[in-house]
């Protein structure tokens, strides 16, 4: 498997584990923030990689605010 397919892999599975968590209920919090944030993360080294600007630009945003829910989360 290609570098690009395993960072794209690691994303998607980090936003799927962010939503298994927010549907489990409160009891998980923060650790779908964790998750989501994980995820982005993976999604937006992707883009970087393959310059995919529009997708880049939605994962700035989400990296952006998974920061501020983490800070708050944990202070």
């Amino acid at each position: 498997m290609k570098t690009n397919e395993v960072i794209q892999w690691l994303g998607a599975l980090g936003i799927i584990g962010g939503h298994l968590l927010n549907s489990m209920g409160p009891e998980y919090y923060p650790w779908n923030i964790v998750s989501f944030f994980a995820g982005t993360c993976m999604f937006m080294w992707w883009c970087i990689r393959v310059g995919n600007k529009p997708q880049l630009a939605v994962n700035v945003v989400a990296f952006l605010l998974g920061m501020i829910g983490l800070i708050r989360a944990f202070g």
